[in-house]
């Protein structure tokens, strides 16, 4: 239920992926003319959106519009927008393959499964004799691989990308080779395998293909010796960020209660658990702020991530609505913390809220607006949307109907006071017969963990 004084708290908002791409782009195209800050960031904001949903689709059309929104106004807002840049400056690479142009599908089935579609899909991955060599299921033409240089000036850091049309059967992976600094290879969306080396010093790579291999020769020029001795070799600087983990609800507060009576309180802990195994697993500092049945005010959540220095706090929620529309509801959504006039997102606070309403006294109007700073914000909102992307993507190689519900700002109690980016995940509606039995399956909980994970890699990364 909706305590009336809590509008008083939401001043003005935006509701996001209830409009078509041209509704968006010509909205935010709007904000971007305005002199308000505010506004701007709308701009901003629908711009990332519209970004999303273009990888989500593979629409480059799209992408290239979004991004060149991203970037004029993240230079108007002073955000550092220099990889938006770069992928933008990159959307015509030196290459004969053209991306198939997606055929447009009913809002219906956009709320099925689209699985990734691609012509091949990688075997195995693996060093051999100092080469790095990626083996496919077929042979590959040259036209299908494509090979670019990026330079981060900023940073000082050269990136060696590689393009292939073909999917991975497994989730993203790094790899290690001394006297380099990171190698990632990912799915970058559903037609296109990235493949990506990164250091600090200029480095010589060569490849070729050769039936259905691709053999890379990486030489840095100096032995690892040397370069360690020069101090130029540098750990992935991600390893070691500090996670907070937040199970929604516990104790006496059991949260949603769902098909077959299952509770929220007792899925969203173990999805919490599986994603700090997978966390700790990848060199993560992880840390929770309940491992059992324990009841936790709102304030004190954050509290907690605040004295830990976290990085990031993630709060961990399951979904609900009645019985009356519970076989049409579902989905996964994200949320971060904005003030808000949306009816959806200010009905699933509301819901999350319920719990700890005497929190709202605490923190009161005046210290609500002094906790929303740009800065999270933006932050929040970038960690949200991949977050959301790596969930669709992990669920989506093995499952139906997985529905993207999008990435919204809400006025989620349990993130005021977070001094770091902070989102708060639906997982899915545990009301609904068929999303709630997933959400007590242990492969699927692995399954969204893996996904999540793969968000939090993909946020620092970019950030």
């Amino acid at each position: 239920m909706i305590r009336s004084f809590i509008l008083l708290f939401f001043l003005f908002g935006v509701t996001l992926f209830a409009q078509s791409d041209a509704e968006l782009l010509e909205r935010a195209s709007g904000y971007l003319k305005s002199a308000s800050k505010t506004d701007q960031f709308r701009a901003y904001n629908d711009y990332k959106n519209l970004y999303l949903r273009a990888l989500m689709d593979g629409d480059d059309s799209l992408r290239k519009s979004s991004l060149k929104g991203i970037v004029q106004s993240g230079r108007k807002l002073r955000i550092d927008v220099s990889q938006y840049a770069q992928e933008l400056d990159k959307m015509k690479p030196a290459t004969t393959y053209k991306a198939p142009t997606p055929k447009k599908i009913s809002q219906e089935k956009l709320s099925q499964d689209i699985k990734v579609q691609s012509s091949h899909k990688l075997k195995s991955l693996r060093w051999k004799d100092e080469r790095l060599v990626l083996k496919f299921d077929k042979p590959l033409r040259k036209d299908q691989v494509n090979f670019f240089t990026l330079y981060d000036s900023k940073k000082k850091r050269y990136r060696y990308v590689f393009d292939v049309h073909a999917s991975m059967l497994t989730q993203s992976q790094s790899l290690r080779k001394k006297g380099i600094d990171r190698i990632k290879i990912a799915q970058f969306n559903p037609s296109t395998l990235r493949l990506v080396i990164e250091d600090s010093q200029k480095l010589s790579v060569r490849f070729k293909i050769d039936s259905a291999s691709i053999f890379i020769n990486i030489d840095t020029g100096e032995s690892p010796a040397q370069k360690s001795a020069a101090g130029k070799y540098i750990k992935s600087d991600i390893k070691g960020k500090r996670i907070v983990l937040d199970a929604g609800h516990g104790g006496k507060d059991p949260g949603a209660i769902g098909y077959k009576n299952y509770r929220e309180k007792v899925v969203v802990l173990d999805i919490a658990k599986e994603l700090k195994k997978l966390l700790v697993s990848r060199g993560y500092k992880v840390y929770m702020t309940r491992s059992g049945d324990k009841f936790l005010k709102l304030r004190e959540r954050t509290q907690y991530a605040n004295r830990k220095n976290a990085d990031l706090f993630i709060s961990i929620h399951a979904n609900a609505v009645g019985k009356k529309h519970a076989t049409k509801a579902y989905g996964i959504e994200c949320y971060f913390l904005d003030k808000s006039r949306s009816s959806r997102a200010k009905k699933v606070a509301a819901q999350e809220n319920s719990a700890d309403m005497s929190e709202m006294d605490f923190y009161g109007k005046e210290s609500f607006l002094h906790t929303l700073s740009s800065h999270n914000i933006i932050a929040s909102n970038k960690l949200a949307i991949d977050l959301q992307r790596g969930m669709l993507n992990s669920l989506r190689k093995s499952y139906n109907n997985v529905k993207d519900g999008g990435v919204r700002p809400a006025p989620f109690w349990v993130l005021v006071g977070a001094q770091m980016p902070s989102v708060l995940v639906e997982v899915g509606f545990i009301s609904n017969p068929i999303e709630a039995k997933r959400l007590v399956d242990k492969e699927y909980q692995k399954r969204l963990a893996r996904g999540m994970a793969d968000g939090v890699e993909r946020y620092f990364l970019n950030n």
